[in-house]
């Protein structure tokens, strides 16, 4: 007998694919990540942290809040740092959800939604993306109920990128006000879409996002939640002291001192390599989902002998079933060069 609730030592781990990835061998396509490294500032802030023999003292944040606050426009009292977004996710749903209560998350998405909110041992209802008809807001709405605890809205979607407008999710936040709606921007610094500016106006609006993906510093694990002032007084009694690493507020210091090395990054990625592999697409008629963001979820006709391939010529992408069961690949975007040799191993292949 499990000392555990009954249902968890039923549900199954989120184990992503991360066995045997090597940036130094792969070119990896298959997480989203930033492919560069990171600018010889966060390199050095790190270093110099180290050589200043600080590892042995708990963390002290200093005004690291003010300046992520600085960055999205809010109030330092509207942000709460966090252990990477996943922790952000995870608090959310857990201070939000009631056993026997409903989650609305729209799919398919990312699986640590749905890992969350079957911790708190919700029922989960899900309404589909489509490639015509992008985001199902009408189903959406339909799904709610006086048992919905909380409605993820994933902005843009992963893995098929596809965005929310900013008036159907203030929409939605309206017709659930007893509901946390959860919007996730992990991959703000792609789209410039947000509604952390309207947080105060709606107080059941809390917006995760990381510095992860774009900022290209998963490893040191640092996101952030904005909401009002009062969501994030009460998540703050749920957080622990010390859940973010001192060596992730080092990096971040650093990164907003640069962020022009970021936005040079996002912007070769969007204007230049998007466009190539695209248009490669096109060419060819190979059906993939349009996606703001930088990754695109292509169907090729034999999509497991594709990824193999790919796999052989040191190139990592993620596969990825769609609602039918039908198998896409879900390919991150890196620079031009990177581009290039995806795109002539691509047609090596085709």
């Amino acid at each position: 007998m499990s000392i555990f609730k009954s249902h968890i030592s039923q549900m199954g781990a989120y184990k992503p694919p991360l066995e045997d990835r090597d940036n130094h061998q792969h070119l990896l396509l298959d997480f989203n990540e930033r492919t560069l490294p990171v600018s010889p500032a966060i390199k050095k802030a790190l270093i110099d942290f180290i050589n200043d023999d600080q590892l042995q003292v708990y963390p002290a944040y200093g005004d690291i809040t003010q300046k992520i606050a600085d960055y999205c426009g809010v109030k330092p009292d509207q942000v709460m740092t966090t252990n990477g977004s996943d922790q952000g996710i995870d608090l959310i749903i857990r201070s939000a959800s009631r056993e026997g209560g409903e989650a609305i998350i729209p799919g398919p998405t990312f699986a640590m939604y749905h890992q969350c909110a079957n911790i708190e041992n919700l029922n989960i209802i899900e309404p589909a993306y489509s490639r015509e008809n992008g985001f199902p807001k009408q189903a959406v709405i339909n799904a709610i109920t006086d048992k919905t605890r909380l409605i993820v809205l994933a902005n843009p979607n992963n893995p098929c990128g596809t965005p929310i407008a900013r008036d159907d999710i203030l929409e939605i936040a309206k017709a659930a006000p007893g509901a946390a709606i959860l919007v996730d921007e992990c991959y703000f610094e792609y789209t410039r879409q947000t509604v952390c500016d309207v947080v105060q106006q709606y107080p059941n609006l809390l917006v995760t996002r990381t510095f992860s993906k774009t900022w290209g510093l998963p490893s040191v694990r640092l996101g952030y939640i904005i909401s009002s002032k009062d969501n994030i007084n009460a998540l703050l009694n749920v957080r622990g002291p010390y859940d973010v690493n001192q060596l992730a507020v080092v990096a971040i210091n650093a990164a907003l001192t640069n962020p022009e090395y970021t936005q040079e990054y996002v912007k070769e990625v969007l204007g230049v390599s998007k466009p190539m592999l695209e248009e490669f697409l096109d060419t060819r008629n190979i059906e993939y989902w349009p996606s703001v963001a930088n990754y695109v979820w292509v169907f090729f006709d034999s999509p497991s002998l594709v990824e193999q391939t790919l796999k052989k010529a040191n190139i990592l992408v993620r596969p990825k079933m769609d609602h039918h069961s039908r198998l896409g690949l879900r390919i991150s975007l890196g620079n031009k060069q990177q581009t290039v040799h995806l795109i002539d191993t691509l047609t090596s292949i085709i």
